[in-house]
This record gives structure tokens, C-alpha cells and sequence, in this order.
């Protein structure tokens, strides 16, 4: 296992690894922050994200890059969403997606999944079968990002769903740091999904 970790990082410089490591720690603390449903969740997630992006710009992973770019432009978003209030009270509230919700939800999945393969279309990148999975959770991530901008419950359920699925994309590529950080990722979706359903129970009592 440990030798799985240094190998793939014989030939990095260290200003790649000590970002890697940076994005590591920074998305970690974003998402234990989403658990406790604190607006930090944003700043510490826009610093995980733009670093993310640069170093999968490196590698050449297209949608992986494209993913993490909306990233950053959804924290700006979710950013505002969460700090907005009325009379000092929070107008964005922790529920559950509406019927309307769910249709956009699924639309959005399905544009962001066409959006993606056009861009690796355009660019002319080789789309290998491990893509096809990239291009798959990019369309989960997309999705979750909006719904949890939104305080949304089904955020997690995605978060989940789509960590799962790149947990063992990232061992494949090669790319252990990632694939650790997307394990613990997983671990902390299930724990703040429990959370979340807790306060959402609280708040219609």
C-alpha cells in the first residue's frame, strides 16, 4: 500500500506534490465544514478546487478539470446562497428537493455528461474507458454542487454515489493521494448525510 503511494509520485516535482497535499487537506476541511453546515465550507473549498484544477490541467484529465473549474464557480454561488438572510435569520434552509428540483437535478446531469464528452470531442483528447467514468461522476458532482448550494439533502446521496465511483477511478490512474481523499470523502458524505437528516427532522417537528 505504501509503496502504491510513493511510486506514483517518483517522477512529481515537489511544488506538485506540497498542492496536492494543500487540495488534500483544504477539501477535507471543506467538506467537514459542509457536515457542520458552515459557510467556510466555500472559501476552504474555492482554495481545494482551483488547486485541483491546475494539477489535473497537468495530468490531462479533461473532465475531471472541467468538474473542479464549475467547482469553483459553484462555491462563489453556493457562497452567496448560504450568506444571504432575512432579519438576521438564514433564508437558505436545510429541506429536501421539491418535484421541480428533481427535474432540473436530472436535466443538469444529463447537459453536464454532454457537455463534457463535447469538450473532450472538440479538444480531440483520446476518450479511454476510464473517461467514460470521469465523464459519468462529473455529471453526479455537477448535480450534487447545485443541490448543495441549494441546502439540499440529496447533495449527499450524490457526494456519495459519485465518491464511490472515483474512489477506485483515481487508485487505477495512479493517482493515490486523490484516491485516499476521495475515500475519506465518502466517510464524512455518509457521517454529514445523518447529520443533515437529523436537523432536517428537528426543523419539521
Amino acid at each position: 500500500m505504501i509503496d502504491f503511494f510513493l511510486n506514483a509520485y517518483k517522477n512529481t516535482s515537489a511544488t506538485q506534490i506540497l498542492l496536492e497535499f494543500s487540495a488534500f487537506l483544504f477539501g477535507i476541511w471543506s467538506v467537514w465544514l459542509a457536515k457542520k453546515v458552515n459557510i467556510l465550507v466555500y472559501p476552504t473549498g474555492l482554495i481545494a478546487t482551483i488547486i485541483t484544477t491546475y494539477l489535473l490541467y497537468l495530468a490531462g484529465y479533461l473532465g475531471d478539470m472541467i468538474l473542479n473549474g464549475y467547482f469553483s464557480i459553484m462555491s462563489l454561488y453556493g457562497w452567496y446562497q448560504w450568506s444571504k438572510k432575512n432579519q438576521n435569520a438564514e433564508i437558505t434552509a436545510i429541506s429536501r428537493t421539491d418535484f421541480k428540483e428533481k427535474i432540473i437535478g436530472i436535466v443538469l446531469f444529463f447537459i453536464t455528461i454532454f457537455v463534457v464528452f463535447a469538450v473532450y470531442k472538440l479538444t480531440h483528447y483520446e476518450i479511454k474507458k476510464d473517461n467514460y467514468i470521469d465523464i459519468l461522476a462529473s455529471g453526479i458532482f455537477f448535480t450534487g454542487m447545485w443541490y448543495m448550494a441549494l441546502k439540499k439533502i440529496e447533495n449527499w446521496t450524490l457526494w456519495i454515489i459519485g465518491d464511490i465511483i472515483v474512489v477506485p477511478l483515481y487508485a487505477y490512474r495512479g493517482l493515490g493521494m486523490l484516491s485516499l481523499q476521495y475515500l475519506i470523502f465518502t466517510i464524512l458524505a455518509i457521517s454529514a448525510y445523518l447529520e443533515w437528516k437529523k436537523i432536517l427532522n428537528n426543523n419539521t417537528l
